[in-house]
């Protein structure tokens, strides 16, 4: 009588030939797929007006920390103790301003943290953080 060995071998499923159907498949779709231009409405936006322009700069308070941790009230630079003066002096001239913290990719978030508590702590609750300079 003959003896059975305990390691049989297992039976595999060839996948490729299924692999290749499921990728014509996809070709097929892809090619005879049709593109439909989605329709919209065109919007005729007027041109802005500089006196626009202008007042929407003055709106915000923009603050600045460079790459070595500078800060720069609009583009003056400041000393991180004197930035709650500045911004109460800023937003007690546009009631409406609202405060942009622009940091650097490499600046330290202590610093802009510091920055968006002195701007809290000066009555500006309308505080956002941009993406940051280059």
């Amino acid at each position: 009588m003959r003896k059975f060995s305990k390691a049989e071998e297992e039976a595999e499923i060839n996948m490729t030939p299924m692999l290749d159907i499921v990728f014509i498949m996809l070709i097929f779709f892809i090619v005879t797929a049709s593109f439909v231009k989605e329709s919209g409405l065109d919007v005729n936006k007027p041109p802005p007006n500089e006196q626009q322009k202008k007042d929407d700069d003055k709106k915000n308070i923009l603050i600045q920390v460079d790459s070595s941790n500078r800060i720069f009230v609009n583009l003056r630079p400041v000393d991180i103790a004197s930035v709650r003066a500045n911004v109460e002096r800023l937003h007690a001239e546009n009631p409406e301003g609202v405060v942009v913290i622009q940091p650097a990719e490499d600046a330290f978030a202590g610093i802009v943290v510091e920055i968006y508590d002195q701007a809290r702590q000066a009555g500006v609750y309308n505080v956002s953080i941009a993406e940051g300079r280059q």
